[in-house]
């Protein structure tokens, strides 16, 4: 028999007969109204919740389910998964560590090039029929501060350095003096020696608005804020200040707080490049974060442990 899972993500639409072949029937309901209605019509049925950290799964949504035993999130984030909910049902979180670090990295450089280059103002302004240069400065041999070095910190600094022989600087929970990039103990002091600051953390509580005024101003008019991970670790309202009124020289965000909706200001800036929280979304980092969700989830319903448990949610439950 088929175990039911209940899908909340579009992005592995094209996956769902693989994930059928594998043994789970698919309850596909990316959209909130479809959501509602399959917790309604399935609460009976659901074993198993594939989400990601943007998207969640609440404490509610999990009690409607009796019969819930995993959520699953596709990526590294899992911010609004209800850990402690889960904890106390003895309900399994998993997430996707490194599985689209890759694609991450990658359109990290890319928001960091647009930005510098105004690349897609140029677009626009030649497509307009016009023919005359943007200047941008140059990324290679920059500062590169990056907030949060883990996989996906860590790949983008190889970027950097190897790609553009960048000098690398970050901020993290710990130090890694393994990485031989220079560590500064705080966001602000990181900005300070940065052309470049790229957020790479996770989100969550404790990194709230950890990008903030001051550390915006330590980065200073000829400094570029990059965000790929989550739009709750920069303060929003202070990012747009900051490039309204070019204390900062321009940003790239995948990711916004509030995402999708998005505050008119920040669109109407011509300093800002963004990104409908696309970073992760390569037909490469798809397929990967599939195939270890189906790993986990196989592991967990054939008796054996989870590949990639959410460490704190099994902290909770002790």
């Amino acid at each position: 028999m088929s175990i039911p899972l209940l899908i909340l993500i579009d992005s592995v639409q094209d996956y769902l007969a693989v994930i059928q072949d594998r043994g789970f029937r698919a309850i596909f309901a990316p959209t909130a109204e479809a959501r509602a209605l399959a917790i309604r019509d399935h609460a009976n049925e659901i074993r198993v919740v594939l989400t990601r950290g943007a998207t969640g799964f609440r404490a509610d949504e999990m009690a409607a389910l009796p019969r819930l035993e995993m959520v699953c999130s596709l990526g590294v984030g899992y911010e609004n998964i209800d850990l402690a909910a889960a904890a106390a049902r003895g309900i399994v979180v998993t997430n996707g560590p490194g599985a689209n670090a890759v694609s991450v990295a990658d359109h990290a450089m890319a928001l960091l090039l647009g930005a510098a280059r105004h690349l897609p103002q140029a677009d626009a302004w030649v497509r307009q029929g016009h023919w005359s240069g943007f200047m941008g400065p140059q990324v290679s041999g920059k500062r590169l501060g990056i907030l949060g070095l883990g996989t996906i910190g860590m790949e983008i600094a190889r970027r950097g350095a190897n790609g553009f022989g960048m000098s690398v600087g970050y901020y993290n929970r710990r130090a890694r003096p393994e990485s031989g990039y220079a560590y500064f103990d705080t966001p602000r002091a990181l900005a300070a020696a940065s052309d470049f600051l790229v957020v790479a953390t996770p989100g969550g509580a404790a990194t709230r608005h950890l990008v903030d005024a001051s550390v915006l101003d330590a980065l200073g008019p000829d400094g570029y804020l990059v965000n790929i991970a989550r739009g709750s670790v920069v303060d929003t309202q202070a990012l747009i200040a900051a490039l309204a009124e070019r204390r900062i020289a321009g940003a790239g965000l995948d990711v916004v707080d509030g995402e999708p909706h998005i505050p008119d200001a920040l669109k109407q800036l011509d300093n800002v490049v963004l990104t409908p929280h696309s970073a992760g979304r390569s037909p490469e980092a798809v397929a990967a974060t599939v195939a270890l969700f189906l790993e986990n989830a196989t592991a967990h319903f054939s008796g054996r442990p989870a590949l990639t448990p959410v460490r704190d949610a099994q902290a909770q439950a002790a």
